[in-house]
């Protein structure tokens, strides 16, 4: 079973066994308007929970993507680099960006689980 975890910058972690797959939230996709680039980490690149792990640019912005939890991504989602409208289309889905393998559970368990990142929405 899966479990979905936010951080207070907008990206989603989602633990699927020993994975985790990293995207941005509807309400980052919507804050950015449309995306029309992205850069996804390498494969096997070690990221730090907090740490700049993927850019995303908008019409409006460019952004980085922060690894919500330490591990080592394991894939990288590089259909975004032809399509990145994805990201806007289906932010915490086929929007994805990269996945984890050894992923800190610890850190994973620090992050807002779905009913705080909500309460946490309303407070912006």
């Amino acid at each position: 079973m899966s479990e979905v975890r936010y951080t207070d910058q907008h990206e989603w972690i989602r633990l699927d066994g020993d994975e985790a797959t990293v995207g941005i939230t509807k309400y980052a996709a919507e804050a950015l308007g449309d995306v029309v680039f992205v850069e996804v980490p390498q494969v096997g690149k070690a990221v730090k929970a907090g740490g700049e792990a993927a850019v995303v640019e908008s019409v409006k912005a460019a952004s980085d993507i922060y690894a919500p939890a330490s591990g080592t991504v394991s894939a990288a989602n590089d259909a975004l680099a032809a399509e990145p409208s994805k990201v806007n289309d289906d932010p915490e889905g086929g929007g994805w960006f990269f996945k984890l393998k050894d992923v800190s559970m610890d850190e994973f368990g620090k992050l807002m689980d779905e009913g705080t990142y909500k309460k946490f929405l309303e407070t912006l």
